[in-house]
């Protein structure tokens, strides 16, 4: 059997389906060094849990889990299956553990997660080398640079798969293949199709080698899809971070402690809706329908050390009207707009940084309904944001065996898992770790599933 991809849905995949005794062969599209796609960039897993288990804290039962991913997708998911990742996770954890990876007590700052994130030791990365690691070890076997063209569907199954590897096309006939390689963001071509020419302002924090060439040719064909092209997993990022593969280092997790504006000094959201891994998510959507998609970050010095910070050092200033002009924004406008927050900011003596603690604003618009702090103490500091694109939603319709199907019928032999269908349940928004419990979950269903098949 075969499966296309490398990060973590597609790994976790390949060692179920070696365990259940399939010869397995993953074509991994990037070069050794950049494998792993997305994963690369993680750094926990949300995971259900009746108690203590592992790192994670007291319990997180899965009532409360699905009530958070409902908070976020405004009911945009497929229950059954996200009940399903959810369910599932708790067994998860142990079987990563026992396929390598090691993690550690949580983070602390805007993402401290104890209780519902396992974070690894390491990193994604660490993440990405165990299961390489485990898979060589299970007999699996990988190619890099192993790029697949074209999926031969023929009625209800696949017959064929071609790829090119080494300057050479081949043509091979799996009894089983798992299709793992994610969306289609790093074809911005794709991305302004769907979005318009602003999206060819957006950052793609990912890998650059998620171009959604296997997810086309299977639309084309008539794989049943599932998902939103606009919809996709989009953070404010760092102004100055590259076109693409910045990573987790290029995100900004300040805005719960600022104020945010746009090129004409003016805020246009609720800074403190809710506490940053339930709403860090909507800010790269909102930043995206600002002019020029661009945002800024204004914050003062009693903040500054009260979130992990970008790669990038902030801007810094004496004075309101200093950082506007080393920020490009209008001097005046950005001090009215400093002022009318700090006249409608109240007592902060409740300021409590890692919980919702009411310190609200009153009598402006939009309000900020919680961590309201004035902005007065110097020095100021600034960060520029820009949307920063991690996986599209847009994918393969599954069943909760993971398998694919067309207007036909089932194709008996086709399975997806990971961001090729994340859109099956994250209609819109995000819910921090939840990507890799999709992947995990749905990764060892369809190296399950497959490696039966195979059989």
């Amino acid at each position: 059997m075969v499966v296309v991809g490398g990060g973590n849905a597609a790994l976790c995949a390949a060692m179920t389906a070696s365990q259940a005794g399939a010869r397995v062969l993953l074509l991994e599209g990037a070069p050794k060094p950049y494998r792993g796609g997305n994963s690369r960039h993680t750094r926990n897993f949300r995971c259900m849990h009746r108690g203590p288990l592992s790192v994670l804290t007291d319990s997180y039962g899965e009532a409360e889990y699905y009530d958070d991913l409902i908070a976020v997708t405004g009911g945009r998911t497929d229950e059954s299956l996200a009940r399903l990742a959810i369910r599932a996770s708790e067994d998860c954890l142990p079987w990563m553990e026992a396929h390598g990876v090691r993690f550690q007590p949580s983070l602390s700052g805007t993402l401290s997660l104890s209780r519902t994130n396992a974070f690894f030791l390491g990193g994604g990365k660490a993440l990405v080398n165990a299961y390489y690691r485990t898979a060589r070890r299970l007999g699996v076997e990988v190619l890099y640079e192993a790029q697949v063209t074209h999926l031969e569907l023929e009625g209800d199954r696949v017959s064929g798969l071609a790829f090119t590897y080494r300057g050479e096309s081949h043509r091979i006939e799996p009894t089983s293949i798992v299709v793992a390689s994610g969306g289609f963001q790093a074809d911005t071509d794709w991305l302004a199709r769907a979005w318009g020419p602003a999206a060819k302002n957006f950052l793609i924090r990912g890998t650059p080698y998620n171009r959604g060439v296997v997810l086309k040719d299977l639309l084309d064909q008539g794989v049943q899809s599932v998902g939103d092209p606009t919809q996709c997993h989009a953070v404010a990022i760092d102004g100055r971070a590259p076109k693409f593969d910045g990573g987790i280092v290029t995100r900004l997790d300040c805005v719960v402690y600022a104020i945010v504006v746009n090129k004409h000094g003016e805020r246009f959201y609720d800074e403190g809706e809710d506490v940053w891994p339930k709403r860090y998510a909507i800010w790269g959507r909102l930043v995206a329908a600002q002019p020029d998609q661009v945002g800024y970050v204004i914050i003062d010095s009693k903040s500054l050390n009260l979130f992990m910070p970008s790669v990038f050092p902030p801007i810094e200033a004496d004075s309101i009207e200093e950082l506007a002009d080393k920020m490009g924004l209008p001097k005046q406008k950005l001090r009215t707009t400093v002022d009318s927050f700090n006249a409608a900011c109240g007592d902060d003596s409740g300021f409590h940084p890692t919980e919702l603690d009411g310190v609200a604003t009153r009598g402006i618009d939009p309000p900020k309904t919680n961590w309201a702090r004035r902005i007065c103490d110097p020095p100021f500091y600034g960060y520029s944001l820009r949307t920063g694109v991690t996986f599209t939603y847009l994918g393969l319709k599954v069943d909760e065996r993971a398998q694919t199907s067309s207007d036909a019928g089932k194709i008996e032999n086709l399975w997806a898992a990971g961001e090729t269908m994340a859109g099956s349940i994250l209609g819109q928004g995000y819910l921090a770790g939840f990507g890799m419990t999709i992947g995990t979950v749905f990764g060892r269903i369809a190296g399950r599933e497959a490696a039966a098949h195979a059989s």
